[in-house]
């Protein structure tokens, strides 16, 4: 480049330079300056400050909130979970203080005391189990390991400081003046939280096991205290059994009428997420089992023609035979084996051998703890009313109740010692499932009440049972169903068995022949009016398609009738008038083809 033409240039350059703004000159210093690289880095800077401080910020509010979540499942067991917290699952918590060590009592229902002297959370109760706590650990030459120390807490119960806020005290019982010792109503005066009933229940009506007096004993208490039963839909009695439970089988649920179910008590296959779905968290499960040996005999009877029952005699010739007849595909033959098992929602397939029988049994047997924190026993039905009533904490009028669809003597027949090892051996889930449950009955009752003041109870149960007898009963006891004298309150009668009902007395006022009458009323015939209370309008248009279902049975069963009596006339080569006598005849066979399609409606 020319000297001339580089001095043109700087004189172009001074002259831009003096022209422009001062804006533009700010820029194109600062871009074109060393500082370009510094000013952009600081701002990178800036923005990863903001950043990393933001972060930190939402991981403290994390870390708090899992904090809390923490706390809450260690202060108190989650509430779907139903089922005790046992030993080894506290070992895993050694670690955790004492304050938040105890199971709510809700959840575990089982733990009082018999009297306040034996109750640590009593003044002297708290005093002595310091003192003992005191000299276990000064006896000890070197300091216990954390699972040992703990350990020597679950021995016993926590003393005052340590106690949860929720934790329950026992009560301290004062009668009325005008009380007597036959008399349950009471007031109660505690210093802490009293025990409080149970209005949220679910009960696994199992087949053959007292279930149905058990239900009505619901059903009488929830009536009575205005609670609402998730009762089947469309006015069934049954939740649709033998399919698992849906939620969408109870009433009220897809339509939303209904806000929140109380009890949920009538026969089902079960099925824990769904009942869920209908029922509270803080819903109390229970039910009942009786011994297979005995259950084998009555379903046999009850249940005779179904098609594992239908081509033998007797129990006996079936156990022979090896159920040479049964067919688990077939409807109706589950009632045949492992029932219990099958009622419970699991899989009631027999074992192939020893082997797997005590792998699923064991199985079965958890899977029930789960969910049901109390089992009771057929055997023992008076016992596991007491117990019930302190669980639930009613009182002894609330389960004072009458045997329900209970078969008469005549229909019974007793099996040979040979013939028990056989239903063992064939219901071996369920007589596993028995064995375990029985022996559990027996540690809530030493846990809950002891064996003197069980025994104590049960006899003032037994006195209000036979008061009852005396007030409400005709004959003082059950009748067969052919000398029930009101027609509405006749059982519901199948297969070979003969179901027992009542007859109440002529004399009581209004008052009390409501109390007696609800008392013995059948569980289809109660089941119904209490949909109809519930659901009137619903009840009111199931009543017109069931009569217009019976009515449409009944016509096609006298049109098939008269057909067939025309078809004889004509082949006998009667007269005319012969055949509209058969026609004549029709209202009698109306009435009686209505009371077989009626019976056919109420088949389980």
């Amino acid at each position: 480049m020319f000297p001339h033409q580089r001095t043109a240039g700087r004189e172009r350059r001074a002259f831009h330079l003096r022209t422009a703004s001062p804006w533009t000159t700010c820029v194109s210093v600062a871009c074109c300056s060393r500082l370009r690289f510094m000013w952009f880095a600081l701002m990178v800077l800036t923005v990863l400050c903001v950043a990393l401080q933001m972060l930190g910020v939402v991981r403290q509010a994390r870390s708090v909130k899992v904090l809390k979540l923490v706390s809450e499942q260690l202060v108190r067991k989650p509430a779907e979970i139903h089922r005790p917290i046992k030993r080894k699952d506290w070992e895993k918590f050694w670690s955790v203080s004492a304050a938040i060590a105890e199971e709510p009592v809700d959840q575990h229902p089982f733990i009082q005391r018999r009297d306040e002297s034996e109750n640590p959370r009593s003044e002297e109760g708290r005093d002595q189990v310091l003192e003992n706590t005191r000299k276990q650990l000064s006896s000890t030459t070197k300091a216990a390991s954390p699972i040992e120390a703990n350990k020597l807490w679950l021995d016993q119960e926590f003393p005052k400081r340590h106690r949860p806020a929720f934790t329950k005290r026992t009560p301290e019982i004062k009668k009325t003046p005008h009380s007597d010792d036959n008399n349950d109503k009471y007031t109660v005066k505690s210093r802490a939280v009293t025990c409080q009933p149970k209005n949220h229940i679910v009960f696994l009506k199992t087949h053959k096991t007292a279930s149905s007096s058990i239900l009505n004993i619901l059903y009488r208490y929830g009536e009575s205290h205005n609670l609402t039963f998730a009762l089947p839909l469309n006015m069934h009695s049954q939740l649709f059994y033998p399919a698992f439970f849906a939620a969408h089988f109870v009433e009220g649920i897809r339509t939303r009428s209904v806000k929140e179910f109380h009890i949920l008590c009538n026969h089902m296959r079960f099925s824990s997420q769904e009942v869920r779905k209908v029922m509270p968290k803080d819903t109390f499960y229970f039910s009942i089992l009786r011994n297979p040996v005995a259950m084998m005999e009555s379903l046999f009877v009850y249940y005779k023609a179904i098609p594992a029952f239908r081509a033998v005699k007797s129990l006996e010739q079936f156990l022979i035979q090896g159920g040479r007849n049964f067919n688990a595909s077939v409807p109706n033959n589950h009632y045949a084996r492992n029932i219990l098992t099958f009622d419970f929602g699991l899989d009631n397939t027999p074992p192939e051998n020893n082997t797997e029988l005590d792998r699923r049994s064991a199985e079965v047997i958890a899977a029930v703890e789960h969910d049901f924190p109390l089992i009771l026993i057929s055997e023992y039905f008076d016992e596991s009313l007491v117990l019930l009533k302190h669980v639930l904490c009613w009182s002894l009028d609330d389960v004072s109740s009458f045997r329900l669809n209970s078969r008469s003597e005549r229909s019974r027949r007793p099996l040979s010692a040979e013939t028990a090892e056989r239903v063992k051996e064939w219901n071996s889930l369920d007589w596993r499932l028995y064995q375990h449950f029985n022996a559990t009955f027996w540690k809530h009752i030493d846990s809950t009440l002891g064996r003197t003041k069980l025994q104590q109870e049960v006899e003032l149960l037994r006195a209000k049972r036979r008061n009852l007898e005396q007030m409400c009963l005709r004959e003082g006891g059950a009748v067969d169903p052919a000398q029930v004298q009101d027609s509405s309150l006749k059982p519901f009668q199948y297969g070979a068995a003969v179901i027992q009902g009542y007859n109440l007395r002529l004399e009581l006022n209004n008052d009390t022949r409501q109390l007696c009458q609800k008392l013995i009323t059948p569980e289809l015939q109660y089941t119904s009016a209490l949909y109809t209370k519930q659901f009137p309008q619903l009840a009111a248009a199931a009543a017109k398609k069931i009569a217009a279902s019976r009515n449409t049975a009944t016509h096609r069963a006298v049109k098939r009738y008269i057909e067939t009596n025309a078809h004889t006339a004509m082949m006998k080569n009667t007269s005319h008038s012969n055949t509209n006598k058969a026609i004549v005849d029709e209202h009698s066979l109306h009435i009686l083809a209505n009371s077989v399609v009626h019976n056919e409606t109420k088949l389980f």
